[in-house]
């Protein structure tokens, strides 16, 4: 076994990695269902929102703001990356550091049984309890969310989540390597920590959410063309003709567009960030306010895109195994 998996090419190692990792944390999700990947990088949130204490001034003007993050952001993840890069030189076994470099990098896989408990919760009248399931998966703020900014915010927050710290961080695993899968994450998380929807970051937080909005513009792209094909039907023209005009825009607007107009649910909207109320992009105006079925609904989607994507990835492993031999 060892000889095939070394006489394959670097790709098609980097994909059987990736599916040894994802088993191993399904798994892991099974064995310890309480634990989640969000606890994983609380340190470095909590170093991030310290450093924005430190360096973030309201007596600064925003010029000074604007340079002040993209030098916050430069100090913090270039050492950790140069560290992680050195001690790469170090280890033995190359694909147990790049399997434990990408479990590290990918975000929890939870996410599914969190939307369905948040659905459930709903159905049953426990809106407290929903709002206190669902809030820290959010960088809104939760306190006054009814029924329907729950479902509206959990639909948003699956989708994210699955695009970037699923599937993008996929991509750069096979297409880059396993330091750049981490590099991307710490930039997210970053960029969550300082996320210029927040009053305070509209200013600090520009460089980090530009960098992000770039990096994953290319797989933000190639999994809207996977919800396109999971999605197929009369409609899916009519879909497409109003959300081109957002495919090179620089963020996943196209991407929450074409899962409203699928579902038939209005997405985005007024949100409140840091008790600021924020008019962000509407999606689908004519559409249904979404519900708790609709969460069960975009699980579903997703899961049919994520599955679309694995036997994609199958599919190259396969082809490339037949060349070699």
């Amino acid at each position: 076994m060892i000889e095939v998996y070394d006489a394959l090419p670097q790709i098609a190692q980097y994909i059987l990695v990736l599916f040894g990792v994802v088993f191993c944390k399904l798994l892991f999700n099974i064995i310890s269902p309480s634990l989640t990947q969000q606890s994983a990088f609380s340190f470095y949130r909590f170093y991030c929102q310290q450093l924005a204490e430190k360096v973030n001034k309201d007596k600064n003007s925003d010029s000074q703001r604007n340079i002040a993050g993209f030098i916050a952001t430069v100090i913090t993840i270039t050492p950790l990356i140069v560290i992680v890069w050195l001690f790469e030189e170090f280890i033995a076994v190359p694909v147990i550091w790049q399997a434990l470099l990408l479990f590290t990098a990918l975000g929890s896989f939870n996410l599914n049984n969190l939307g369905k408990t948040v659905a459930t919760q709903l159905n049953a009248q426990d809106k407290y309890q929903a709002k206190q399931t669902l809030s820290p998966w959010l960088s809104r703020d939760a306190e006054q969310l009814s029924p329907i900014g729950i479902s509206k915010a959990c639909i948003e927050m699956l989708l994210l989540r699955k695009i970037q710290q699923q599937f993008a961080i996929g991509f750069f695993f096979i297409f880059i390597g396993p330091l750049a899968a981490l590099s991307f994450r710490l930039l997210l998380e970053t960029h969550y920590s300082w996320n210029l929807k927040h009053h305070q970051f509209r200013f600090f937080g520009r460089f980090i959410a530009k960098i992000t909005n770039l990096l994953q513009w290319l797989p933000s792209r190639l999994f809207f063309l996977l919800l396109i094909l999971t999605s197929m039907n009369q409609n899916s023209l009519l879909f497409w003709r109003l959300v081109k005009r957002s495919f090179f825009t620089n963020n996943n607007s196209i991407v929450i567009a074409y899962l409203a107009y699928i579902l038939g649910i209005k997405l985005g909207g007024v949100a409140m960030y840091s008790k600021n109320k924020l008019r962000r992009e509407s999606f689908n105006d004519q559409g249904q306010q979404p519900q708790a079925k609709d969460i069960i609904a975009t699980i579903k989607q997703l899961n049919l895109v994520m599955t679309l994507a694995i036997g994609i990835l199958i599919s190259i492993v396969i082809v490339i195994a037949i060349l070699v031999k």
